[in-house]
């Protein structure tokens, strides 16, 4: 990335940081006709919540400075809207808990904050509403290396996740291979034949999902009335090295078997390494490669099969 894209870049997050803020600074004003502070309300939440138990994960879930957090709580001990135990797995922590008054205190803010929000979205269509709401998740699971441990479910896609997929493969080719965009037509064939054509005894797609959004893809075609062929694979760059590929590959090789095929096939550019060993990973013997020129490049294809 040259200094000019990286400021570039820097500069488009710093914008979104001063619009949220301000945003989030307009509903609390808006929102809070209370004595608490917008930090207190989340201290609130993760105690109210369950999420947090100690000063120390409270300060580590809301990036809190500890010092301010213990006076924050000692306030809160002080009104009596928090109890203190100590812990019996740790001598050196106290397990925190709301009282009722606390409770008390806490509901009708949450009431209202959630009665904000909803505001806020009613004031955009549906599929607005879903639109940011797939972005926040987005955002959440690249800036927090925990989010990206959730668990995996494939599923069988939505209106317009096909196009996602042809969207997410070539903006990843184009970025990491500089591939030309006969790649998003290409891959468009591939969609498109199988959208209007495929026999869903014999062939399917999956979604990888995580947290609610789409983290990966693969497509199962037939080739002949015993061969199968895995297509469309693509994991979230961020996602790479977690499994899902494997999940994936897996899930094509079960309902191949089960549709009748006897042998599976995956082709493979030699330049996509996570490609080459997900495919020894999971079983794939390399059969031949072809030069070819593909997308603006000089390739080689790898054909890789394996027996069910």
């Amino acid at each position: 990335m040259t200094d000019s894209a990286a400021l570039q870049r820097a500069e488009a997050v710093r914008r979104f940081n001063r619009f949220y803020t301000q945003h989030i600074g307009a509903l609390h004003e808006r929102l809070q006709k209370s004595p608490f502070s917008l930090t207190e309300v989340r201290v609130l939440h993760e105690l109210a919540r369950g999420k947090a138990d100690t000063a120390s994960m409270l300060a580590r879930n809301l990036g809190l400075d500890s010092g301010y957090l213990s006076r924050l709580l000692t306030s809160f001990e002080r009104r009596g809207l928090i109890s203190r135990r100590p812990s019996e797995s740790d001598a050196r922590q106290s397990l925190l808990a709301l009282t009722a008054p606390g409770r008390t205190a806490y509901e009708p803010l949450d009431t209202a904050a959630v009665e904000e929000v909803i505001g806020v979205l009613e004031r955009l269509p549906a599929h607005s509403q879903e639109q940011l709401i797939g972005a926040m998740k987005v955002v959440e699971r690249l800036l927090n290396a925990a989010q990206r441990s959730g668990i995996i479910t494939l599923r069988t896609p939505r209106a317009g996740e096909f196009g996602w997929i042809v969207h997410r493969m070539a903006s990843l080719y184009a970025l990491e291979h500089a591939w030309d965009p006969g790649v998003e037509g290409a891959l468009a064939r591939v969609v498109a034949d199988f959208t209007q054509h495929h026999d869903p005894r014999r062939e399917t797609c999956w979604i990888a999902e995580q947290e609610g959004t789409q983290v990966g893809a693969a497509l199962l075609a037939g080739v002949s009335p015993t061969l199968a062929r895995i297509r469309l694979l693509y994991i979230e760059p961020d996602m790479r090295g977690l499994g899902i590929g494997t999940q994936l590959v897996e899930e094509c090789m079960r309902f191949a078997k089960r549709a009748g095929y006897t042998r599976l096939m995956l082709a493979t550019p030699a330049s996509l390494a996570e490609a080459r060993r997900l495919c020894l990973r999971t079983g794939f013997a390399f059969v031949d490669a072809v030069p070819e020129r593909r997308f603006g490049r000089e390739l080689t294809i790898e054909r890789w099969e394996r027996d069910l």
